[in-house]
This record gives C-alpha cells, structure tokens and sequence, in this order.
C-alpha cells in the first residue's frame, strides 16, 4: 500500500485499539516527508490550489499517536507537549537562519534555504515556508499555512493556521508578496503574487475587500476561497454603516481596500508608499 493509504487507513481507526508501533512508524515516514516539503497540506495544480486531505490527516494522526512528555529546557523553562512533534531539527547545512533569541520551528514544519527567521517568531507543523522569505519578530505561520518564495512576513503578522476540518484550504501566501507590519490573514485567504498588504490590514472569509481600480468587490463564496488578485496593493479603510442609527452616530467598518496595482518597474515598498501619500 501506498503512504497515503496507510495514513488515511489509520486516521479512520480509533486511536485507543491502534496498532500504535506501527501507526508511528507510518506516521515518522510521513514526517520525513513533510518536513521535506516533498508532501504539503496543499499544492497548485495549474491555476488552482487544492486541499491535500490525507497529508491533513497525517498531521491530525501524530497529535492522536502522541504522548505528553516533559520538553523542559531546565526548572526555569518548563515546557510540555507531545512527542511526535518536538523541535524542527535544523543544522546549518539546511541553509535557514534562524536568529537567537525566543524562536521556534516545529517538527513536520518545511522551511527551505535561505529563510531568515527574527525572534521571537513561530512557524506551526505543517507550514510551507520556501526559498528566501522573511519571517519577522513576532510573526506566526500558522499550521498548514503555505508561503511562497520571496515573501515577507513583517513583524506582527499572523498568518492563520487551518488544520481542521480537513477539507478546508488553509491560508496561501504566494511569491513575492510583502505582508506588513500587524496584518492578520485567516480562514483559507489566498494572497496572489506579487500583492502588497499594507500594515493593519485584516484578510478573513467574511471580510469583502473593495477594489477601486476595477470597481469590484472579493469575498470567500460558498467553499471558494477569498482571493487578493495578483500585484493588489491592499490598504486598511473603512465603509459607512447605512442604518439610520449609525449613520446618526457616524458609525463605519474597517474594510481592506485595493488601492492600485503593482506593475514591472514598482517594487513592492514603493507601491505601498505611492499609495499611502
């Protein structure tokens, strides 16, 4: 049998009558992969990101096989949690820097040569972080998250983690994009390359965001994803509430809006500056 026949064969089975010393050896070999990046929670077939269901479940499988162990590092730091996911192993071969200082990459994380890491920051099991990209102070990745080459994560961002249900896209960041400082991105968004979020700005499946290049409006419909069109520079702003009350008190919502595009010769910086002036 396949790997992913066996894993989605044990998921179905109930954790307490398990063959357990097999179910782990299943679940590591899985783990080699993962941590490879050579499975992930989703992939890009032609145009279109899809769900990988059986790598969900592999993930949700090692937490059930996992036993709640003592990780102190001494009296002083008193850490706890379960064994089939301890530390990413790192060395420097791997390529990644990872700066001193409150950090930490869980194990069935892939973070591929010449990510940089600023502490404090954190990066879920499951997460996709390829070539190059930036990962700043204070930034979450999320599980099952997926980011592309050359992204920066700014400091403060938190990039949502969708583990369950399985079905479910988790978040997609894809290449080149400049995340900034604060934002928050949830529920399945998918960020196209090259886009520009500017600092604040808040990306969930109930949030519409407004385009006023194109005069439309993007939000998640049915089990399509919210999507942020390739180059959007996206800037907080805000719509007026119409009832007769708020409109009495000049009441509005925050709305994330496209305010330009991006083209060959305008870097990522310069466009979220041009457009905030």
């Amino acid at each position: 049998m396949s790997l992913q026949t066996d894993i989605e064969n044990l998921f179905e089975q109930d954790a307490a009558v398990v063959d357990r010393d097999r179910a782990l050896k299943t679940f590591n070999e899985f783990k080699f992969f993962l941590n490879r990046g050579e499975v992930r929670a989703a992939s890009k077939m032609d145009t279109q990101w899809v769900v990988n269901h059986w790598v969900k479940k592999g993930i949700l499988l090692g937490f059930r096989l996992g036993d709640l162990v003592d990780v102190s590092i001494n009296n002083q730091f008193r850490y706890f949690d379960k064994h089939t996911y301890p530390l990413k192993n790192l060395s420097l071969s791997d390529g990644v820097r990872e700066v001193p200082g409150g950090s930490a990459i869980r194990d069935g994380a892939f973070v591929a040569k010449g990510v940089v890491c600023m502490p404090p920051m954190y990066i879920n099991v499951g997460a996709y972080v390829d070539e190059d990209t930036m990962v700043d102070s204070h930034a979450l990745v999320g599980s099952c998250a997926q980011i592309g080459k050359r992204v920066h994560l700014s400091a403060g961002v938190q990039i949502g983690g969708v583990l369950e249900p399985v079905g479910a896209l988790p978040v997609i960041v894809e290449d080149d994009v400049l995340v900034g400082g604060s934002c928050g991105i949830y529920e399945g968004t998918i960020v196209k390359q090259g886009a520009v979020i500017g600092a604040g700005v808040i990306l969930t499946g109930a949030t519409p965001v407004y385009d006023v290049v194109k005069r439309a409006v993007y939000r998640r419909q049915g089990d399509a994803p919210l999507c942020i069109p390739e180059n959007a520079v996206v800037v907080p702003g805000s719509r007026p509430l119409t009832t007769e009350w708020a409109h009495r008190e000049q009441l509005s919502l925050t709305t994330p809006i496209i305010i330009k595009y991006r083209d060959e010769k305008t870097s990522a910086s310069t466009a979220l500056e041009e457009s905030l002036r």
